[in-house]
C-alpha cells in the first residue's frame, strides 16, 4: 500500500473548493512561468507541421475550463451556410453515437471514473476534472432516440441497453449488436426496430480497464472483422511495459472464428476510427503524450497499416525520441510517421467519413473530427468540430471548422465538449455528441 497523505494534504482535501482554488493558482503560476518571454506557438497542424523542441515539464501544466453547459437559446457556432439544433437533450455524458439501418440513433452515455490517488498531482488532477465534469459516476447505458415525424429531433427515447461497464463503441453486423465496454467486447442479439435489448450479452474479448478507458468499435466494410481501439494505461508507460501489454493498440476480431489480435500498435490512445472508401484504408485519430509542451507532440490523424508500429512510448511523430522513456532502438527504427497533425493536446476523439456535399459549403470528401479539448497546455486547444478535406485517398489541405463556440472567450468556462461524430439519418446531416452540454447536436444546411 502507498503511504497515506500528509496532514497538510488532509486539510486541503477536506475543503474541495479551497483545494480547487489552490490548484488553479498553482497552475496559473506555472503557466505564466512557461509563457514568460516567448510568443504563443503556432498550432502544429497539417501534413508538414512545425513541431517545437520538447520542453519536459517537472510539474505538468493543468488547465481546464469549468463546465457550464448551454443556456436556453445558446447554440454552438456553425460554419457559414449551416444550422444546428439539439437532436437529443438531457443526457448524462453522451460520448458516442451509432445510427442503425432504420435511422434509430443510439447514444452511449459513460464517464471516466476516478482512479487511485497516489500523489499531490493526482489530487489536483481529480479536483480539476470534477470541476470540468470530466470524471464522476458513469451512467453505463446506451439510449435510443427515434425521430418519428422527421423534424430533426429524436422525440421518442428509450433505454436501449443498460448495466454496462463504461460503454463506448457500438457496431451492428447482421443481427448482432456489439458494444465496446472498457473491459471488453460484448455481443447481443438484435431485432430490427427493437427499442431495447433485454437478452444477456456474450463477452467475446477481454480488455484491461482503467487509464484511457474508451473502447471504440468499427466493423470492416464486408462485416467479417471488428476493429477496437484500446488506449494506454498511462502517459508514457510510467509503470513499465508489462502492464501496457495489449494496450496503445488497435485490435481486430475475426467474427467467424472469434479470434482477436493486435492489428497495429504504438498508438497511445486511438479512439475514433473510419474507413476511407476509395482505398478501403483504415484511419484513426490518436491522442499523443503529455508533459513536453503546448504543441509537443501533436495529436494526429493517420492511416493504419496491419502490423504497423507508431512509436509510443519510445518516440513520436516518426522517430523523434522521448528521452523520458527507457529506450529500445529497434522499436524506434520501426516507427511509422503519422499522416496529418491535429495540434497539441486537442484531444481529437471523434472521427467519421463525410462524403462531398453532405453539408453545404463542404464540397470535398473528407474526415470530420470531434476535438474534445485540452486540459494540459497554457492556451486551450480543440473544443471544436473540424473537417479535413481528402483527395486521392489522403488529406489534402488545412482543416476547417464545422462547429465552434464550445469554449468561453476567456477560457474560463466550457459550454460543451464535442466527442463522437457520425453522419445522421438520411445522410444529409451530421450528429455530434457533447458530453458537457449533455446534448447530441444535429448540423444541417441553413434554411
Amino acid at each position: 500500500m502507498s503511504a497515506p497523505p500528509t496532514a497538510t494534504w488532509r486539510i486541503v482535501i477536506g475543503n474541495a473548493n479551497l483545494f480547487s482554488r489552490v490548484v488553479a493558482m498553482i497552475g496559473a503560476g506555472a503557466i505564466l512561468v512557461r509563457r514568460w518571454g516567448k510568443s504563443d506557438e503556432p498550432p502544429a497542424m497539417g501534413l508538414t507541421p512545425n513541431i517545437p523542441e520538447a520542453r519536459p515539464q517537472s510539474i505538468p501544466t493543468l488547465k481546464m475550463p469549468t463546465a457550464k453547459g448551454w443556456e436556453p437559446g445558446h447554440l454552438p457556432t456553425t460554419a457559414p451556410g449551416l444550422s444546428v439544433n439539439a437532436f437529443a437533450s438531457d443526457l448524462l455524458h453522451p460520448r458516442w453515437i451509432h445510427v442503425l439501418p432504420n435511422n434509430d440513433v443510439l447514444v452511449a452515455e459513460a464517464l471516466q471514473e476516478a482512479g487511485p490517488v497516489k500523489t499531490a498531482f493526482d489530487y489536483a488532477m481529480i479536483s480539476t476534472m470534477k470541476r470540468a465534469a470530466a470524471v464522476g459516476v458513469s451512467a453505463n447505458r446506451i439510449s435510443l432516440f427515434r425521430d418519428n415525424d422527421n423534424d430533426g429531433v429524436g422525440e421518442q427515447r428509450t433505454v436501449f441497453l443498460d448495466k454496462q461497464r463504461q460503454p463506448f463503441g457500438m457496431a451492428l453486423i447482421g443481427n448482432d449488436f456489439y458494444v465496446g465496454n472498457t473491459d471488453g467486447i460484448v455481443r447481443f442479439p438484435y431485432e430490427e426496430g427493437a427499442t431495447e435489448i433485454s437478452a444477456a450479452g456474450e463477452k467475446l474479448v477481454d480488455f484491461k480497464p482503467g487509464g484511457h478507458w474508451t473502447r471504440s468499435l468499427l466493423a470492416s466494410p464486408d462485416g467479417k472483422q471488428l476493429y477496437a481501439g484500446v488506449g494506454s494505461l498511462s502517459n508514457i508507460a510510467d509503470n513499465g511495459m508489462q502492464v501496457e501489454e495489449g494496450r496503445a493498440a488497435i485490435h481486430v476480431l475475426d467474427i467467424e472464428s472469434g479470434e482477436s489480435r493486435v492489428f497495429a500498435s504504438g498508438l497511445r490512445n486511438p479512439v475514433g476510427m473510419a474507413w476511407e472508401p476509395t482505398t478501403q484504408t483504415l484511419w484513426t485519430v490518436v491522442n499523443e503524450r503529455d508533459g513536453l509542451g503546448d504543441e509537443v507532440p501533436p495529436d494526429y490523424l493517420t492511416s493504419v497499416r496491419d502490423g504497423g508500429f507508431y512509436g509510443w512510448p519510445y518516440c513520436y511523430w516518426g522517430k523523434t525520441v522521448d528521452d523520458r522513456v527507457p529506450q529500445d532502438p529497434s522499436m524506434v527504427a520501426q516507427a511509422l510517421q503519422p499522416d496529418y497533425a491535429l495540434g497539441g493536446h486537442t484531444a481529437s476523439l471523434g472521427l467519421c467519413w463525410m462524403p462531398a456535399g453532405t453539408l453545404p459549403g463542404f464540397d470535398e470528401d473528407g474526415m470530420v473530427i470531434g476535438q474534445h479539448g485540452s486540459w494540459n497546455r497554457s492556451n486551450l486547444s480543440g473544443y471544436r468540430v473540424i473537417f479535413v478535406p481528402f483527395e486521392k485517398g489522403r488529406p489534402s489541405d488545412r482543416p476547417r471548422d464545422i462547429l465552434s463556440g464550445f469554449l468561453a472567450p476567456d477560457e474560463k468556462y466550457s459550454y460543451g465538449r464535442p466527442v463522437g461524430v457520425t453522419i445522421g439519418p438520411g445522410g444529409n446531416c451530421l450528429l455530434v455528441a457533447d458530453d458537457v452540454g449533455n446534448v447530441v447536436w444535429r448540423v444541417t444546411g441553413a434554411d
